[in-house]
């Protein structure tokens, strides 16, 4: 068995010798209909333009351009053409539109899903015997994941939705929030609890029969032995979404040292519900979300946004090949908004002396480029404004390209989403044009289920 002694090692292994221990240990699988939806939240697609630009050059692949049916992606709620997290969320898990402000019901009202159940599209496969998993790089009260098995009148109610997550009864729980899994004055793992109800819903956990890890080294010492899991990584998320100036000024990194990254929890929970009784019979549903794609793109800060779309990545790849050895199984993933609207400026060498002064990128020469002169164009270099400009991976000419990251806000955008998909099912969504929020719900609920339902 493979065991992960860092991030690189996990990068460096081939997609091959990945995939072979899913199908090794469940051979059974490919009688049964599994569910992946991945969701790198706020990732655009000129987010992963970007991306594709500085770690493969302007003329390689990503994992993500291999998913091969797509279409434009919208995202529109009731009241609302821009997105949020937590109603957007509720969209994907219900399959059908409600106002901006909610989090698993329509504002404060009970959702009918579009199945015509009162409850979301993961508690219907739990009710119908499916192995289930919420994979999260962020707080376990994340919407893009908890809206999955929880409701609450506001997404401030945190420590609602940490406890319907606990006994929620999915087979895997992967996240950080350890925060809101313990009372106010107990110490855990990473920090000390803020719940003021005196619950400790680690032992709550424990008592319903989760393992419980705290660290990357723990997940993979537990990853062959493991049935039910609950991984508390983080005292918050395993991140820290400040600026790159903020990262600087108080020594923090961009990632909780010993935190195992996305990829890593994707790869385990594969393994874990492999063995699953149920995955065997009936399938697998797992809903996984990398948070910083999200929260590094609302602070502006581009090294983290990056960083965040390469561990994206690496999980597609991981997904992706999970989907080759077993073709029953739909990957499908979208953002369901693009976080501060990052884009790259790259021009030719003379012209870039417009943008980069000794070295370092000027954001005072951006903005002379404007006539409104309080038009603002946030910009980065590697570790932020004043520092050196990024630079291309290789073309296929063996040229680099330096470029800097420009931001149009710091906060959610429409509009420039893609949705993709592979595996059992995957056509429907390049069958469809143009995929509504709503139509993640019915693209899911048709493998799942082989129903295909009518609009929203």
């Amino acid at each position: 068995m493979i065991k992960f002694a860092s991030i690189a090692l996990l990068t460096s292994l081939s997609m091959a010798s990945v995939a072979g221990s899913y199908q090794q240990k469940n051979e059974d699988i490919h009688k049964t209909n599994n569910v992946i939806f991945f969701h790198p939240d706020g990732y655009g697609f000129s987010h992963w333009n970007s991306l594709r630009t500085y770690t493969k050059g302007p003329d390689g692949l990503l994992n993500w351009d291999k998913l091969p049916y797509m279409a434009p992606y919208t995202g529109h709620m009731k009241d609302a053409l821009t997105s949020s997290s937590h109603g957007g969320a509720t969209v994907h898990a219900y399959g059908v539109k409600v106002v901006r402000d909610s989090f698993g019901l329509d504002r404060h009202s009970e959702i009918t899903a579009l199945s015509g159940k009162k409850m979301t599209i993961m508690e219907e496969a739990m009710q119908a015997g499916y192995a289930t998993a919420l994979v999260q790089s962020g707080s376990i009260v994340e919407p893009g994941t908890a809206v999955f098995v929880s409701s609450v009148k506001e997404r401030s109610m945190r420590e609602d939705i940490a406890k319907q997550v606990i006994t929620s009864g999915v087979d895997v729980i992967l996240s950080g929030g350890e925060q809101w899994l313990l009372p106010k004055g107990v110490k855990g793992y990473h920090g000390e609890g803020k719940r003021t109800d005196g619950i400790n819903l680690i032992t709550k956990a424990k008592g319903l029969g989760y393992t419980v890890v705290y660290n990357r080294k723990q997940l993979m010492e537990v990853r062959d032995t493991a049935t039910k899991l609950l991984g508390v990584f983080a005292k918050k998320h395993t991140f820290n979404d400040k600026t790159e100036e903020y990262l600087r000024n108080n020594n923090l990194p961009l990632y909780v040292a010993g935190s195992p990254t996305i990829t890593e929890m994707s790869k385990v929970t594969l393994e874990i519900l492999a063995r699953n009784p149920k995955t065997k019979t009936k399938g697998m549903f797992i809903v996984a979300e990398e948070e910083g794609t999200d929260n590094f793109g609302n602070n502006a800060n581009a090294r983290g946004s990056f960083e965040a779309g390469k561990r994206s990545d690496a999980t597609f790849g991981v997904f992706i090949d999970f989907v080759n050895k077993n073709p029953n199984t739909l990957l499908i993933t979208a953002a369901d908004s693009s976080a501060g609207g990052k884009h790259l400026l790259g021009n030719e060498p003379k012209r870039m002396e417009r943008y980069i002064v000794d070295g370092k990128v000027t954001q005072a020469d951006i903005n002379s480029d404007v006539n409104d002169q309080h038009v603002k164009a946030p910009v980065d270099g590697i570790d932020g404004a004043n520092t050196a400009p990024f630079e291309s991976a290789p073309d296929k000419s063996g040229q680099t390209h330096q470029f800097v990251v420009t931001w149009a806000t710091r906060r959610d955008l429409t509009g420039g989403i893609i949705a993709r998909a592979k595996g059992h099912n995957a056509n429907k969504v390049s069958s469809l044009g143009v995929v509504d929020n709503t139509d993640i719900y019915r693209i899911m609920y048709y493998n799942l289920f082989n129903k295909w339902l009518p609009e929203s």
